[in-house]
């Protein structure tokens, strides 16, 4: 499978599944810088935008009137039902704890539901989701079966626009190597789980290949679409987005890259038109660095051919003393030892300072001479 480094794509047939020999150049907008936290922070803020206001009724669970019974009847004081003859009587009600009574700060309509999302992020975001479908390790990792596909990014040629049968769309998707796609889209329907159920989303399904065209016309009677989407639109997992409309939700389902895309070639050479010109102020993001790879940068030949070799200073072992006896490591372990001294021997001055040598002897002297008396005075006690 080929990838979209290079600078031209090959036109594949509806028909045949391979080249007509026809190739396009490669649009700008796929060498954009693939940033996921962009994506995923511009489609959780995008996603919020749809969501309708909901909220439970202001009086909900406050219509019972309700009183503490007080002490000394051997049950809680939290506000109970007034009356008899009922179950409900007595029941505790008017606290967020009991059944049936209110909810924990309920919800109100006048949340902030919508969150605004600047049109430069959007912009970056939409790029940088385009430039991940043509990698096809990111769309296989999204779980996409491109392995039957001729190469990414995937352009039919002129004739895909004008289909309008859902059989002339499977017998294209098939001819591409593309129908593997749905089928495992269609195979992965199953019920939601939770009360989704209950609330017009029963069921979920994978999302298959994105068809992008470029034809905006409609059906001069109804004024419905005239394009191609006519003849996708009821296979399983496949959507259709108009060139000019791409939206990150498809691109990028669930804020990941690596949407299956499949364009036209009138959609394919549309998009230089759009991002390199048709958007005002908008400046195509560039890449900080060209090669990303910065371990390979650093282990190459060049950069380490110009390093130092690494000094290797050996580590001996620290001894260990002991800071009551050295006044060294007391310093450094208490930075206010010094004056602690200098503040001791001001108050005790004899403390702090050596006997001279000669009143040594005479102390000696004395104690020896005190001894000497108690043992001639009564050996036998001593």
């Amino acid at each position: 499978m080929a990838y979209a480094s290079r600078p031209l794509v090959s036109v594949i047939s509806t028909k045949t599944g391979e080249s007509i020999g026809e190739q396009v150049k490669l649009p700008q907008v796929f060498l954009a810088p693939i940033r996921p936290d962009v994506v995923q922070i511009v489609h959780t803020g995008v996603a919020k935008n749809a969501r309708q206001p909901y909220g439970v009724s202001r009086m909900a669970g406050e219509w019972a009137t309700a009183h503490s019974w007080g002490t000394g009847r051997a049950v809680s004081r939290a506000p109970r039902v007034h009356g008899g003859g009922t179950h409900r009587s007595g029941q505790v009600s008017g606290a967020n704890f009991a059944r049936g009574a209110r909810m924990f700060a309920p919800t109100r309509i006048w949340r902030r539901w919508h969150v605004k999302v600047s049109r430069g992020q959007r912009r970056y975001a939409v790029a940088s989701a385009l430039a991940a479908s043509a990698l096809p390790a990111l769309v296989m990792s999204r779980g996409h079966r491109i392995d039957s596909v001729p190469e990414l990014p995937l352009v039919l040629s002129e004739d895909s626009e004008s289909l309008r049968r859902t059989k002339d769309a499977v017998a294209l998707l098939k001819a591409i190597g593309a129908y593997e796609d749905v089928e495992h889209a269609a195979k992965s329907k199953n019920q939601r789980a939770g009360r989704g159920k209950m609330r017009n989303r029963r069921y979920t399904m994978r999302r298959g290949p994105l068809i992008i065209y470029a034809n905006s016309e409609k059906d001069p009677k109804s004024g419905a679409p005239d394009n191609l989407s006519r003849a996708f639109r009821n296979l399983p997992g496949v959507e259709c987005c108009h060139v000019e409309r791409l939206n990150l939700l498809q691109l990028a389902p669930g804020g990941h890259l690596g949407r299956f895309c499949i364009f036209t070639k009138q959609a394919f050479e549309r998009l230089d038109e759009i991002y390199a010109t048709g958007k005002s102020g908008f400046k195509f993001p560039r890449a900080v660095m060209t090669q990303a790879d910065l371990s390979r940068i650093i282990n190459s030949d060049e950069v380490q051919s110009a390093l130092r070799p690494i000094r290797r200073v050996p580590r001996l072992p620290r001894l260990k003393r002991n800071a009551l006896r050295n006044r060294r490591m007391m310093r450094l372990l208490n930075p206010a030892y010094d004056a602690f001294i200098r503040k001791m021997s001001e108050r005790v001055p004899d403390a702090s300072r050596r006997l001279p040598a000669s009143e040594r002897a005479r102390v000696r002297a004395i104690g020896k001479r005190y001894i000497r008396q108690l043992l001639d005075t009564n050996p036998t006690e001593v």
